[in-house]
């Protein structure tokens, strides 16, 4: 006999590639009530699972449905219908800003190549850290986003630096502690950017952002030239860098990132992959990590960082996975991230980085 449904909703965040449904439900169980969720790609199966190992009452019941309703909307997600008995999501939905980053595709060392060769190309550093977009509205209001176009808050130092600049603008970098490294510029106090190529717009960028860089705010180096690029590639691997971005000097900006290619591409150094936490393991600063529900090893928290709750989401770096099915090989923590839905965390999604057959 099937539960009766008490309420339910279906959410869909679509950027880039993305189109993922989100659906959750109160439903009936015996003498209580349970919140069930399903969730995928729209218009394929989708995965389902339940938030609760046994019925509760229905105001329990309720309460955790509205949380997970705030949490999907609170990370870019949208109601598209149900809610009859209308779900609180007004103060999340402001939350997003409509601002979206252009993210790059991963390439080979051997396709990285071509592009070092070629002077349509440059190439910068890419940072360890977390993504930010800016805006400075007319007014002189500042709007910071993540990767997923929701508004954050912007450090102070940076945000004193960036008010300092005259006249509106929009700018994309990476935040590496309280100090942003600044790569594109897709509004000016002139105009919008978007359509220029991004020669133009990084030329633009050192016209704006260039007198106040050097303190909580800088200017992205970038490198021209087959054996400079070369040079500078060669000088970040030793350095231990997490790798390099190549960008397409003629191609104008595009949202999101592409099935494939793409004016923006980059070589990684090492793997990282975004978890869930599982459980802290006892009497230990060590917490084990899940894909798609299964475990995947520990890793060790440092003394700089809080232990994660379960259920979130943690960025790992690692050498590489032994085999299907394995754990990650040497596995390095690098923090929170909560610009990634734990759905994300699969073992397919995050496409994992396998030793290779001797």
């Amino acid at each position: 006999m099937s539960n009766n449904v008490i309420e339910c909703v279906e959410l869909r965040y679509q950027e880039g590639t993305s189109d993922k449904v989100y659906r959750t439900s109160i439903e009936s169980s015996g003498p209580g009530y349970v919140v069930n969720f399903a969730y995928g790609r729209r218009g394929s199966a989708l995965s389902t699972g339940t938030k609760m190992p046994q019925a509760l009452p229905l105001a329990a019941a309720e309460s955790v449905y509205r949380k997970l309703v705030q949490s999907k909307t609170a990370k870019g997600y949208r109601v598209h219908s149900g809610a009859e008995r209308a779900i609180p999501v007004a103060d999340n939905a402001g939350r997003d800003t409509g601002l979206r980053p252009q993210l790059p595709n991963a390439v080979t060392d051997k396709e990285a190549a071509v592009y070092m060769r070629s002077d349509v190309w440059c190439a910068q550093e890419k940072y360890d850290g977390r993504r930010m977009l800016v805006r400075k509205a007319q007014d002189g209001t500042l709007t910071a986003a993540n990767r997923k176009g929701l508004a954050f808050a912007c450090p102070e130092p940076v945000a004193a630096v960036l008010a300092s600049v005259r006249g509106p603008f929009t700018v994309d970098g990476e935040l590496v502690g309280d100090r942003y490294w600044a790569f594109d510029l897709l509004e000016s106090p002139a105009g919008d950017l978007r359509l220029s190529v991004y020669g133009e717009r990084l030329t633009a960028l050192e016209h704006v952002l260039g007198p106040v860089s050097g303190n909580a705010v800088d200017v992205a180096p970038t490198v021209f030239g087959a054996s400079a690029k070369a040079a500078f590639v060669d000088g970040l691997r030793n350095a231990g860098k997490e790798g390099a971005v190549f960008k397409d000097l003629y191609a104008t900006w595009t949202e999101g990132k592409l099935a494939s290619g793409g004016p923006a591409l980059k070589l990684k150094f090492w793997e990282t992959c975004s978890c869930v936490v599982l459980r802290v393991n006892a009497g230990k600063r060590s917490v084990e990590l899940g894909l798609g529900g299964r475990g995947v090893g520990s890793v060790t928290i440092p003394p700089n960082h809080e232990v994660p709750a379960p259920g979130q989401v943690v960025e790992v770096r690692y050498l590489y996975v032994a085999a299907q099915g394995g754990s990650l090989y040497q596995p390095v923590y690098l923090g929170v991230r909560d610009d990634i839905d734990a759905e994300e965390c699969t073992v397919e999604a995050q496409n994992l980085k396998y030793k290779a057959a001797a």
